[in-house]
């Protein structure tokens, strides 16, 4: 009897446990619950206006990257009311409710684009911010969001105490975003924006009428049958089909979503484990999950190539196997075709470095050239006329009159005197030897160089004198 007493407890502990997880004692009544759902369908007045200025403001937070901004547009968007209402109108069979919807959420797809694309079209800045590339490549994570969101959302509508959760599902679901980011794309003509974001917003629109549908049915709404049961079989093909439709690409998405972040996980651990030199510091790390490869690049000592193929035999033991490796050293990588604004700094600052090097090798290497051009000719002039001491060829700018022209000039030092025909004869030689007419020679007379006095033979002690 007490072990009857005692189950009979538990199983009523178990009730009021269950009991808390009843709809029932707060649903609203349906006729409201149609009602209000009704009235967030429709698009004109105070609502569209709303949806315009919406549109903006979530605009303006992509343009300048605030997610505040952006969380803000999807606390005012009214964007939730013709999707739940397609999903509610497909519930209970309502044709004129689906009818309804139906075209007021493709007139308020039809106002979002134009708006944003207005937008895009005439905002300054162009470039793609963090908050618009995350709303262009949706995954099956995006429709397990949209999915609850939408169960959150109907659950809300239907209960007496509807509480914050209605705009919790607007910041959930994100309805707003894509939709402004699609006509960023539009704006841009870059197709994978566009595709990216409508379909992030068609999964958000599917799951939460789904959603809604799925609530309905569970909440025992009053439904309204169709005229035969061929047309119920064909309506409920279609809706399953177009779920079914929807799903299976972000499925696929978020398989590639998944594989990305184990591929960055086990790159990041093998070269935090493995990719260490001695006397080596790594000064930039890529990993690029979609091409399956991993860029390092090191400053310090030279890693030579067996350390490399070592480096690359220790992958497999990290699911690396089919990664490609790629080691930098020094500033190999400024070349590369990603570069931030430092790097592009730097390889202005090497460049230009590189160009004043090379024109100081080309001077040096013209100054060697007539430095040897000198003596070559002081050599020659010698050979033909002996009292030459020197002889200086240099080349020079001629600024007489509006134009500079290229001129030459030698200084010839000699001793004694030089006939006006050998003068004459010299300086055809220069012109020939410089392969220019324009060929001024100045002429130094200097005193003979003095002769070097001979050493005197040394006195050499003769026998006689050596003996004694």
């Amino acid at each position: 009897m007490l072990y009857c007493d005692g189950f009979a407890t538990e199983i009523a502990a178990m009730n009021r446990i269950f009991e808390n997880f009843s709809l029932s004692h707060q649903k609203e009544r349906f006729e409201s619950i149609i009602e209000s759902v009704e009235s967030g369908v429709e698009f004109k007045g105070t609502n569209l206006w709303i949806l315009v200025f919406a549109i903006f403001i979530a605009s303006l937070g992509l343009n300048v990257n605030s997610t505040a901004v952006v969380i803000g547009a999807m606390l005012v968007s009214p964007l939730m009311g013709p999707i739940m209402g397609l999903g509610l109108g497909m519930a209970v069979n309502d044709l004129a409710l689906l009818r309804k919807a139906w075209f007021n959420y493709l007139f308020a797809l039809g106002v979002g684009l134009a708006t944003s694309t207005i937008f895009f079209s005439l905002s300054p800045l162009n470039d793609a911010s963090s908050e618009i590339l995350a709303r262009t490549s949706p995954n099956i994570y995006d429709v397990l969001i949209a999915l609850f969101g939408g169960f959150a959302g109907i659950l809300a509508v239907s209960s007496k105490q509807k509480g914050n959760v209605i705009p919790g599902v607007a910041i959930a679901t994100a309805l707003m975003p894509p939709l402004c980011t699609a006509g960023y794309g539009l704006a841009n003509w870059n197709l994978t924006y566009l595709s990216g974001a409508l379909y992030l917003y068609l999964i958000n629109t599917v799951f939460i009428a789904l959603a809604t549908l799925i609530t309905a049915r569970f909440l025992r709404f009053p439904f309204k049958h169709l005229p035969n049961e061929r047309d119920e079989l064909i309506a409920k093909r279609i809706v399953w089909g177009v779920v079914i439709i929807t799903l299976l690409p972000s499925i696929y998405f978020g398989y590639d979503v998944v594989k990305q972040s184990q591929f960055n996980k086990k790159a990041n651990t093998f070269v935090d484990v493995e990719a260490v030199f001695p006397n080596d510091y790594l000064l930039k790390k890529t990993i690029d999950a979609k091409k399956q490869s991993i860029s390092l690049t090191y400053g310090g000592a030279v890693i030579s190539d067996a350390e490399i193929e070592a480096l690359k035999n220790k992958m497999s033991k990290y699911g690396l196997g089919d990664a490609k490796l790629e080691i930098q050293q020094g500033f190999t990588y400024l070349a590369g075709p990603q570069q931030s604004d430092q790097d592009k700094q730097i390889t202005a600052l090497l460049n230009e470095k590189e160009k004043e090097l090379t024109a100081l090798k080309s001077k040096v290497a013209a100054e060697d050239a007539e430095t040897a051009l000198g003596k070559q000719i002081f050599n020659e002039l010698k050979a033909q006329y002996p009292t030459i001491t020197s002889c200086i060829v240099e080349q020079a700018v001629n600024n007489a009159g509006s134009t500079q022209n290229q001129m030459w000039i030698a200084v010839i030092r000699h001793y004694g005197k030089l006939s006006a025909e050998d003068q004459k004869r010299i300086e055809d030689f220069l012109a020939a030897r410089v392969n220019s007419d324009e060929v001024s020679v100045f002429y130094e007379d200097v005193p003979p160089p003095t002769p070097t006095p001979s050493p005197s033979p040394s006195s050499t002690p003769t026998p006689a004198a050596a003996s004694q």
